[in-house]
Formats: structure tokens, sequence, C-alpha cells
């Protein structure tokens, strides 16, 4: 008779999910003497970073997780009330991936309807 394996039943809130991007450098060169980067500064407390040679030598992963905390929406059901800290996460980690690798965060520019009229 063949038995069914069933996963124990979870105790507790499940750890966060890590957010990683690969940017170019190595690792000394992106949290030197573990100084984090301007984004990420604003999360200290918050957030679990951490930084190691990427695969294949294509550089530095960077990646980051919130800190456990009080108990937040997950999936849809965040995305719908915008309270998705994995967005957030992204997001920080696309400008610190920027300034990292331009010197600057990049801004997309305005719709020219949004733009001030030019001078004549």
């Amino acid at each position: 008779m063949a038995r069914r394996r069933t996963r124990p039943a979870a105790t507790g809130p499940r750890p966060a999910r890590w957010q990683v991007v690969t940017v170019s450098g190595r690792p000394e060169q992106v949290l030197p003497a573990g100084r984090w980067p301007e984004p990420l500064r604003r999360l200290d407390g918050a957030v679990e970073v951490w930084a190691r040679p990427a695969p294949g030598g294509r550089g530095t992963e960077l990646a980051v997780r919130p800190l456990g905390g009080a108990p937040t929406l997950r999936g849809f059901a965040a995305h719908l009330v915008g309270d998705d800290p994995g967005r957030f996460l992204r997001q920080v980690l696309r400008e610190t991936r920027q300034l990292l690798e331009t010197g600057e965060v990049l801004r997309a520019d305005r719709a020219p309807l949004d733009r001030p009229e030019a001078p004549r």
C-alpha cells in the first residue's frame, strides 16, 4: 500500500522572499565596507541585504528581503490594495542598480502634455 506524503502544517509566518538583481561590479564595490548604497539606506533596520559574485563572473547578485514584522497582505490581494512589499523592494533594487551602474537614478521623461510650455 502506497503512503501519501504530506507536508506538516506551517506554524507561524512564512519567511519573506528574497528580491535579487545582478549589478555590474564586484561585491566589494557594490557594498564597500558593508555600507549600503543610498536607496537601500532608507530601509536600514527593515531589510536584510547580502551581495555575492554572480554566476559566470557576470557581476554581483544583490539581494534584499524584509525582516519579520507586522503581517502584510500577499500576492494578488496586496497588489489590489497597493500594499505589496515585494513590489516596493523591487523598485528600490532597480534604483540601487541604476545608481551603482550609472551614478544616478534614472527618471522617465514627462509626457509632452505635462511639460511646461517653452518660452518663445
